[in-house]
């Protein structure tokens, strides 16, 4: 009888662990009838996932008659990117960028073909880099070629971590890339004056913008588009965005966390979640959070909000985000040559 229990209770641990759907197994093991789904993102999505979760919590309770509780975690892009394979029980993720997906994937927790999971690349939302400085613009700040003069203090996150500052780094590179004419001796050159001016570089995006308008540092921040909007919207008198006369379109990345969501037997709702980012409602709703609708029709709709004039270099000028990221930010590449590490 003993030896009969224990079999018993070694096959139920053996099917906990491989399905997760017995009691106890799980996050949606419970009998409360709520499904808790994780959502991963990166610093500046705070508000916008806020408001969003709300909104797709309604639709899945009028679907499927079901509550959802959606989890939120934010970071540095990179780092957040980092928790998942190291155990962040993470449903879904919306980072910064591609290749933060693409080490998860690497890792084995994304199937593999994510990026065509979901329309436009999986990136249901797009920003871009502008400058935001304090009222006045006493330093007179209008390009790229202001940030490396002498006495501007810079602020910016690190592309270490933060994803924003790898679209940050890009956006400087490809202006000097039309300056220099490809000349890379003088484009390094210009990008280390650049990083030499960066006073404080915090891990992410938000830190970097809670350094520059809270605490009060430097004379220019390298912001999100959506960042620099929410800033002038909560401080309407004391700050200024500035366009720089090239930027980049960044395009943010969601994906399943597959590994998670079939352990979690959150498959379903995870896409879902996901799917309805593209829905006129939702669309509507990142524009109103200062994110850029990928639904061309919907994004005119915001043409007051947003400059929609402005030049743009994507992440194809740089051959995609693998060979971008092996380019500039791998060990001992460019921003490391640059940023004397």
């Amino acid at each position: 009888m003993k030896n009969f229990l224990w079999k018993t209770v070694a096959w139920m641990l053996s099917a906990c662990l491989m399905t997760g759907v017995l009691v106890g197994c799980g996050k949606n093991s419970g009998s409360d009838n709520k499904m808790k789904l994780t959502n991963v993102s990166y610093d500046p999505t705070r508000e916008l996932y806020e408001n969003y979760n709300k909104l797709f919590a309604s639709h899945y309770k009028e679907e499927t008659g079901k509550e959802i509780e959606i989890i939120q975690s934010h970071g540095g892009s990179g780092s957040q990117a980092r928790s998942v394979i190291e155990g962040n029980d993470a449903d879904v993720v919306t980072l910064a960028l591609a290749h933060d997906i693409t080490s998860i994937e690497d890792a084995g927790m994304i199937e593999a073909g994510w990026i065509d999971e979901f329309s436009k690349n999986s990136s249901p939302y797009t920003s871009t880099i502008v400058f935001l400085v304090r009222k006045g613009n006493e330093k007179g700040i209008a390009d790229w070629d202001d940030l490396i003069k002498d006495g501007v203090d810079v602020i910016t996150p690190d592309p270490k971590s933060s994803g924003g500052a790898c679209w940050n780094f890009l956006a400087a590179w490809y202006y000097t890339k039309e300056k220099y004419q490809n000349d890379e001796t003088q484009m390094k050159d210009f990008v280390s004056k650049l990083y030499n001016n960066v006073s404080v570089m915090d891990s992410g995006a938000r830190g970097a913008t809670t350094t520059f308008v809270e605490n009060k540092q430097g004379d220019v921040l390298i912001a999100w588009e959506n960042e620099a909007l929410l800033t002038l919207e909560q401080y309407p008198d004391e700050y200024e965005l500035i366009t720089p006369s090239i930027s980049i379109l960044a395009e943010p990345s969601v994906a399943i966390v597959d590994e998670n969501a079939d352990k979690n037997g959150t498959q379903e709702a995870a896409k879902e979640y996901l799917e309805y980012l593209y829905t006129d409602e939702a669309q509507r709703l990142i524009g109103e959070n200062y994110y850029r609708p990928s639904n061309q029709t919907i994004l005119q709709e915001f043409s007051d909000t947003f400059d929609l004039n402005v030049r743009l270099c994507s992440i194809d000028d740089f051959g995609g985000w693998d060979q971008a990221y092996e380019d500039f930010f791998a060990d001992d590449k460019i921003f490391d040559e640059i940023n004397g590490k």
